[in-house]
């Protein structure tokens, strides 16, 4: 398939101020677009000026909620060039939600390619201050006018671009986390290991509750049993517990986090003993009493690394330890950003420049 590339006549102003950079609030000049037709494929893919689409009142997508996303980042260096962390796997991600969401795969080399081109043409509005990327957002939606609850026959598939500053505005600093025995998320058998909207939006309301209680981030338990924690709503978790790494095992109920890959190799490498088991609440909250649970984090694209300073559990919080950044959650951080801005070697060809 032919990538065609659309000029731009009417360019926006660009950042003005990197300090202000809020995420996901400011889109570049270009977009790129590419729509399927059953029995004809994908079609029509194009770099084109960033613009509303034009959808069907009775467009799939608005009524059975057939749609999936991704989230990666590109980085600016110091010495200027460009870099993206991973983001094969993330388009091999992206056709994994495809399939459980009966949506029709992308080709991932050109889709790479594509979205590398994308990258290289809207590269001005990748931020230089440290901490702050560009953030990709593909995504595809099932847009066939039709009102009957089946795999839609036609579908729209793009790639945005946002620049975002800095995560941690002040530093890396400890959330608090509340952790709910009421909503769940996923269950098994479902679409928690898809990236899909309606996850999100499943979400919404105990994060809502969270924040109007002065929580951060909700920690979900299992649905069947409520008792076993899985993730945060954007992010894994992983938690040092007896001088072990413990995190939710892939069952279908949290999703594969590129981020969350990457940890569990850089443990390996620093001899951690990784154990893929789901705590139970009850192994959280007295471990961080008793001292068993030494450190807590998430991990995930946009945060890379956040540590946990609080649980929050019914009527109980408990503290990790100070309330402070554990040493291995300050040294995972620092890695893997440094692995990004290329601070640090990449040793396992995680990264891509252009």
């Amino acid at each position: 398939m032919k990538l065609e590339i659309q000029p731009v006549t009417n360019p926006k102003p660009g950042i003005t101020d990197e300090n202000s950079l809020a995420f996901g609030q400011q889109f570049t000049d270009r977009m790129f677009v590419m729509e399927y037709d059953t029995g004809k494929g994908w079609h029509s893919a194009r770099i084109q000026p960033y613009a509303p689409f034009t959808l069907d009142p009775a467009a799939m997508v608005l009524h059975y909620s057939q749609e999936i996303f991704e989230g990666l980042k590109a980085f600016r260096r110091a010495d200027g060039s460009i870099a993206m962390f991973r983001p094969a796997d993330n388009i091999s991600r992206f056709n994994r939600s495809a399939r459980r969401m009966c949506m029709p795969e992308v080709d991932e080399e050109f889709f790479l390619n594509s979205l590398l081109e994308l990258i290289r043409l809207e590269a001005d509005w990748i931020p230089h201050s440290e901490g702050t990327s560009l953030y990709i957002r593909p995504a595809m939606i099932a847009t066939e006018p039709m009102l009957g609850v089946r795999p839609a026959d036609q579908y729209l598939c793009y790639i945005i671009l946002s620049p975002v500053g800095t995560y941690y505005k002040g530093g890396i600093a400890p959330v608090k986390i509340w952790i709910s025995d009421h909503y769940v998320r996923a269950t098994e058998g479902g679409t928690g290991e898809a990236k899909t909207g309606g996850n999100y939006a499943a979400s919404l309301y105990a994060a809502r509750e969270a924040t109007l209680k002065g929580y951060d981030q909700v920690l979900w338990l299992d649905a069947k049993e409520k008792r076993y924690v899985e993730e945060v709503g954007s992010m894994n978790m992983l938690f040092l517990y007896d001088d072990k790494i413990v995190t939710s095992p892939l069952r279908g109920t949290v999703l594969d986090g590129i981020t969350r890959r990457s940890v569990l190799t850089l443990l390996r490498e620093m001899d951690y003993e990784i154990e893929e088991r789901a705590l139970t609440v009850d192994e959280v909250m007295e471990g961080a009493q008793n001292g068993r649970l030494q450190e807590a984090f998430g991990a995930g694209t946009a945060v890379v690394i956040s540590p946990v300073g609080s649980f929050c559990y019914r009527d109980q919080c408990v503290q990790l330890g100070n309330g402070q950044t554990g040493d291995l959650t300050m040294k995972l951080y620092e890695t893997l950003t440094g692995i990004q801005y290329g601070r640090i070697a990449d040793k396992h060809d995680w990264v891509v420049t252009l």
